[in-house]
């Protein structure tokens, strides 16, 4: 089993959030995306595509090519990651008025890769097939695995660059790692630090003859770069490979602010996450909510149901007292909520970020509607 088990940058990170999110993870459950992620491939795999292009049979002069060729690209990717979308188990509805989004950050990405160059505020339709193949020149790889030479650690780089003196001589290599997300405000949050020198540490050991190697986060939404801090991480990394190896026993859970208070896709098949926020006083914190509940009344026809807040007992069982609520259930989760009602119309029941105005609650298609079903430490 450990010759097979390899930690990855995302892995460790949930481990280091909560040892139990990341055994939750590895169990097979039901998997969620979101628009965001779904978003952010497109885009990635789309600027990857036109890395690879092949314009050898195109005159070096040419312009114009590009914002049509970049949004043909960015179409088929889209249209792949919708269907992707769909065919995972959780996800809400697909947001196609994104795509304005999706687009600037394929056209952030162009730009960063043309600063790489020494290129700056070109417009897209005068770039040249000459000053494009100077960009794939200076890219060494495109989407590609990092791994310790022991097999224990790895992952996916976005890019490796060459970085070159005025002479042409290579003076470093980069790792870049495109984000679509919200540029950091002051410095890197730590699990992105971390997996970018994660990826440049093993680049290193795997390459003791190679340049300079640093990592970078590029940021496509307002073409910013970041530079990952210096110090090494692979000596962690195999501390956390270690304390992550599978085993069928549930991992130690570590409620907290992080974890039960924030995000998590397995809150459904963790007790822990309630006991914290119940312990914590923190059951109707914010304004979108998760929470356990039991259908008590459903009016025939209707779409909103009465249901009991769902809270564990000084014994430790769950059970009814956590008040009554009214939950509207709207678009797909309706088809959800039926299915769980023709189970166990009486079982509890997982809501997870409902948009809650006291005691009336609206589920929609953002939302988790789950049978609640906790796995036990033992």
């Amino acid at each position: 089993m450990e010759g097979e088990h390899r930690l990855s940058p995302s892995s460790w990170n949930r481990f280091e959030t909560c040892p139990r999110m990341h055994w939750l993870s590895r169990q097979g459950l039901p998997r969620k995306t979101g628009m965001a992620a779904a978003l952010g491939t497109a885009v990635h795999a789309s600027i990857e595509d036109l890395l690879n292009l092949d314009l050898a049979d195109r005159p070096r002069a040419s312009m114009g090519w590009l914002p049509e060729e970049g949004e043909r690209l960015l179409r088929d990717r889209w249209t792949e990651e919708k269907a992707a979308f769909h065919a995972t188990p959780r996800h809400p509805r697909w947001k196609e008025e994104r795509w304005s989004e999706a687009l600037d950050g394929q056209r952030g990405g162009i730009d960063l890769l043309l600063r790489w160059v020494g290129v700056q505020g070109l417009a897209h339709d005068r770039v040249t097939v000459a000053l494009w193949s100077r960009v794939q020149e200076r890219v060494l790889v495109v989407e590609g695995e990092v791994i310790s030479r022991d097999g224990r650690l790895g992952g996916r780089v976005d890019l490796l660059l060459e970085e070159v003196a005025d002479d042409g001589t290579t003076t470093a290599w980069v790792v870049a790692d495109l984000k679509t997300g919200r540029a950091p405000e002051g410095d890197l949050k730590p699990e992105v630090d971390r997996q970018l020198r994660f990826y440049r540490d093993i680049l290193m050991a795997n390459n003791p003859d190679a340049p300079a190697v640093r990592a970078e986060g590029w940021y496509t939404m307002d073409r910013t770069t970041w530079v990952a801090s210096k110090d090494g991480v692979l000596e962690d990394a195999y501390l956390a490979w270690e304390a992550t190896i599978p085993s069928e026993a549930p991992a130690e859970a570590t409620p907290g602010e992080s974890s039960c208070g924030g995000f998590c896709d397995w809150k459904a098949w963790c007790p822990h996450w309630l006991r914290w926020r119940q312990d914590e006083g923190r059951l109707d914190d914010g304004e979108f909510r998760d929470a356990v509940v039991r259908v008590v009344a459903r009016p025939k026809g209707s779409s909103t149901v009465q249901a009991e807040r769902q809270v564990f007992d000084a014994e430790g069982r769950l059970g009814d007292g956590g008040g009554r609520l009214s939950v509207t259930f709207t678009g797909s989760s309706i088809d959800r909520l039926d299915a769980l009602m023709e189970q166990d119309a009486a079982g509890p029941i997982f809501l997870g970020s409902a948009l809650a105005r006291g005691t009336d609650w609206r589920i929609g298609h953002w939302c988790d509607v789950l049978a609640w079903s906790p796995i036990p430490d033992a």
